[in-house]
């Protein structure tokens, strides 16, 4: 995996080259109609959905966080609120989650967003050297080490996602 710079990038690829990691992204055809962002990306570029991590945004007790988890996987709302420390944990708002990160829906990246959140990476991604996460709009992803995207966001390594 090459370093790449970014030409006429997003957000997400602007903090990226800034902190210098080596990375790489991957452009499709975005289907509208399809109706999974996460299960398309992972068609798209012919990798496995284990892959691929789609980034969700929740309340934790009124406050926002991030949760990347695999696409083949679902996100344990009761697993996330226990890896902050929280209570209760719910889907965010979209229309908040996009106001917050200043992506949209089905393009939220972990990485360069508006107001970086606190951000929880499921613990299957230890297994793996590289993973992809959305570059920050639909038909975009990024593919880097998982190590490199925990230190970049600073997130807190757990078991948030189910089968």
């Amino acid at each position: 995996m090459a370093k790449r710079k970014a030409a006429a990038g997003t957000p997400a690829i602007a903090a990226l080259t800034a902190a210098g990691v080596s990375f790489a992204t991957h452009a499709y055809a975005h289907d509208p109609a399809h109706p999974s962002y996460g299960e398309e990306a992972a068609e798209a570029m012919g990798v496995s959905r284990d892959q691929v991590f789609k980034t969700l945004v929740a309340e934790v007790d009124g406050a926002l966080t991030v949760a990347v988890v695999p696409v083949s996987g679902s996100l344990d709302l009761k697993a996330l609120a226990s890896a902050v420390g929280g209570k209760r944990a719910a889907m965010a708002d979209p229309a908040l989650a996009e106001r917050t990160t200043g992506y949209v829906r089905g393009g939220i990246s972990p990485l360069g967003q508006r107001k970086p959140l606190r951000t929880v990476l499921d613990a299957s991604a230890s297994a793996l050297t590289t993973l992809c996460v959305s570059a920050g709009r639909r038909g975009l992803e990024v593919e880097l080490s998982p190590a490199d995207l925990a230190a970049l966001t600073h997130a807190t390594l757990a078991p948030i996602a189910r089968p």
